[in-house]
């Protein structure tokens, strides 16, 4: 895969910051939805042990910008497989998840180049589609990245 300046694999030694972003990601979106009055730390730990795992076993792609302390932006894709079906030829789709750049180095580019990576990295594993979530700021580099309003109403339930 050709690296983007700048733009480096997440390693083990990156999970901390790699949480600490996920954290100012929910923070940013706000809502009780994102960061729930009832929510404790917990989530935090358990992220670390997943990000470890993953990580170890290649099963996503964790793209992070150095900062001057710490990570100044990071994103993250993992591909799921469903059903394949005319829309969904494969059944892999790419999600990305965690785009987040820390509030002092945003505009620099960094979120068009880890995303730029991370496209890269769905095309070497063949999905048929890549999905996303976009926060109201981040939509329109995604938009200018080629995403397009996704077809499926989405809905969601907790037990």
């Amino acid at each position: 895969m050709a690296q983007h300046t700048g733009v480096r694999p997440a390693t083990e030694n990156d999970v901390a910051e790699l949480v600490r972003l996920r954290a100012l990601l929910f923070e940013t979106l706000g809502g009780d939805y994102f960061n729930p009055a009832s929510g404790d730390g917990a989530w935090r730990d358990a992220l670390a042990v997943v990000l470890k795992e993953r990580l170890a076993d290649g099963t996503m792609r964790a793209l992070v910008v150095d900062g001057d302390d710490g990570l100044a932006a990071c994103g993250i894709g993992v591909v799921e497989t469903r059903l394949p079906g005319p829309h969904l030829r494969n059944g892999r789709v790419g999600l990305v998840i965690g785009m987040v750049t820390a509030p002092a180095h945003r505009r620099r580019g960094h979120g068009r180049a880890i995303m730029r990576g991370l496209l890269d990295w769905f095309r070497e594993q063949d999905v048929a589609r890549v999905d996303l979530y976009a926060s109201h700021d981040g939509a329109p580099l995604y938009r200018e990245l080629g995403f397009v309003d996704h077809p499926d109403p989405a809905l969601y339930w907790r037990p």
